[in-house]
């Protein structure tokens, strides 16, 4: 076990609110955004109940996902994870009050949830940038969804919170 609680940080520094963040499972990269005070924002199966890499793991499967706003320190659980904002240079972050805005308005909420079009990185890359970015599912390529794709028949008036 390590000092901070049971995972490593492959970077060290302090994740700042809006920071992607990439938690390194056995076999995939989930994906959280930080909120501040140690929690994130992230997506997971509606069914959960198991430790959160397994759940993470059940999310490859499942066709809703719940956005569940949880510590840090329990999403990653043993695993490692690091601070990404790898799109900065192709997308300009959005202002982090909004960013903090928008992700508040969906804790709770059930999302679709689709591992080629419409996974946990496109979730948190839509709440930082507008744009729903993931190159996790074909190396070397980018999949974009639009601002409304991803969360608008959960939110009910999507422009509410664009």
């Amino acid at each position: 076990m390590t000092a901070n609680g049971g995972f490593s940080v492959l970077y060290p520094g302090n994740p700042q609110p809006g920071d992607l963040i990439e938690i390194f499972r056995p076999a995939y990269q989930h994906w959280a955004l930080y909120l501040g005070d140690g929690y994130v924002i992230n997506v997971a199966p509606v069914e959960e109940g198991a430790a959160s890499s397994l759940a993470s793991a059940k999310s490859v499967f499942s066709r809703k996902a719940l956005v569940k706003m949880q510590l840090l320190k329990d999403v990653v659980g043993s695993d490692r994870y690091r601070i990404n904002n790898k799109y900065d240079a192709a997308y300009a972050p959005l202002p982090t009050e909004h960013i903090l805005r928008r992700a508040e308005l969906l804790v709770g909420q059930e999302v679709s949830y689709d591992l080629l079009g419409n996974n946990c990185e496109h979730f948190v890359t839509l709440l930082r940038y507008g744009e729903g970015v993931s190159e996790q599912t074909e190396p070397g390529t980018w999949v974009v969804l639009s601002r409304t794709s991803l969360v608008k028949e959960h939110v009910g008036n999507a422009k509410a919170w664009w």
